[in-house]
């Protein structure tokens, strides 16, 4: 499957988490900042992006439980495109969705996470 047609198929698909984040973030409701989500970069899907300030949301859930060091090198190649990466536990997204809002907003507004 393609990049295109895979991160077609991941914004059809969201998780819960995603699905409570991209409410919070579409239409520039975050602070004024445009979000993307899934979009492709490298061989890689991001989960959500913002161009304008580098930055990119990753949602991490159970499937990533024991698979650190895949999401480190993953981190590491993202960041060689520019991009500062942000991962968060869909827990802690569902649990205080205000809160993990605050800590984007924190980091779209300092310019590093």
């Amino acid at each position: 499957m393609d990049k295109i047609a895979q991160a077609r198929r991941l914004r059809r698909d969201q998780t819960l988490a995603e699905k409570v984040f991209w409410a919070i973030l579409r239409n520039r409701r975050l602070g004024g900042f445009r979000f993307l989500r899934q979009v492709p970069i490298d061989r890689y899907i991001a989960d959500f992006v913002c161009e304008a300030a580098k930055l990119i949301v990753e949602l991490d859930g159970p499937v990533h439980d024991g698979r650190e060091d895949h999401d480190a090198r993953r981190t590491e190649a993202l960041e060689l495109y520019g991009y500062t990466v942000l991962r968060l536990r869909n827990e802690q997204v569902l649990a205080d969705p205000g809160g993990t809002m605050d800590m984007v907003l924190a980091a779209l507004r300092s310019g590093r996470v």
